[in-house]
């Protein structure tokens, strides 16, 4: 489990998040939304370690991460950055196989479990035909799914995943969340993605965080499509939300 304890985000005088109490539990996937520019992605950080919070602290298993080396915080979280990858002198088991960093020795050298273990992580992702191929020849939904494999090799209890649909048609953003709530329930990692994709969220998530700057909202997502958050976070006079489809259309 990853709780977060009177946290708070911010820049400068500009605050994002502020007395934050929130867990999230293992074997579970959670939709990290919110309107553009309220810190989904610097909440991400945050918990990753990856960016600066302004209060309280970030605890997995009972242990403030800020206590921690950087080895032990990369064997508790691994995180998939928004960012497109093409690398060009890099097979993708090259790639996959970074994620075993924190448990290779100074100079990296794998063993046969690590090298096990990245096969794994290609085949879960259902890319281990791609293992010799390149990023740089590959589509956006391929390249994304050798980034989660990176991160399953780290072999963590939590993913943080940033945006991990941009880029992707319909079609690739479902099969993707679909890969992602499949991780979470099978091999019981805590999945935790940001998204603007509201009906994906609502219909593939387990729980929903929504960002209502100062708060952040936890709930199973039965729970908040009947609270009113959504609509109050996302609708005006122009739009609505359709709590059934789970879409915001607009009002007619």
């Amino acid at each position: 489990m990853i709780e977060l304890k009177n946290f708070g985000i911010g820049y400068g005088r500009r605050v994002l998040l502020s007395d934050v109490n929130a867990a999230f539990a293992p074997g579970t996937l959670v939709a990290l939304l919110g309107r553009n520019g309220t810190g989904k992605s610097t909440l991400l950080r945050a918990i990753a370690g990856l960016g600066p919070h302004t209060s309280g602290t970030v605890e997995a298993g009972g242990k403030d991460l800020s206590g921690l080396d950087a080895a032990a915080i990369a064997r508790t979280l691994a995180f998939v950055s928004t960012e497109r990858v093409r690398v060009s002198s890099l097979r993708c088991s090259d790639i996959v196989a970074m994620g075993r960093a924190p448990y290779t020795n100074w100079i990296g050298s794998m063993t046969d479990a690590d090298r096990d273990t990245v096969a794994d992580a290609l085949a879960a992702v259902g890319m281990a035909d791609f293992a010799g191929r390149t990023m740089d020849t590959m589509s956006d939904g391929e390249c994304q799914r050798i980034m989660i494999a990176r991160a399953l090799a780290q072999d963590t209890p939590v993913i943080l995943l940033d945006e991990p649909t941009s880029f992707l048609d319909l079609p690739n953003r479902y099969e993707l969340c679909l890969l992602l709530r499949r991780l979470a329930h099978q091999r019981g990692k805590c999945v935790i993605f940001s998204t603007h994709e509201l009906d994906i969220a609502l219909s593939l998530a387990d729980a929903i965080a929504l960002i209502e700057p100062p708060r952040l909202h936890c709930l199973p997502v039965g729970e908040m499509r009947a609270s009113g958050l959504i609509e109050r976070t996302f609708c005006n006079d122009d739009f609505s939300f359709d709590a059934l489809t789970g879409q915001i259309v607009t009002r007619r």
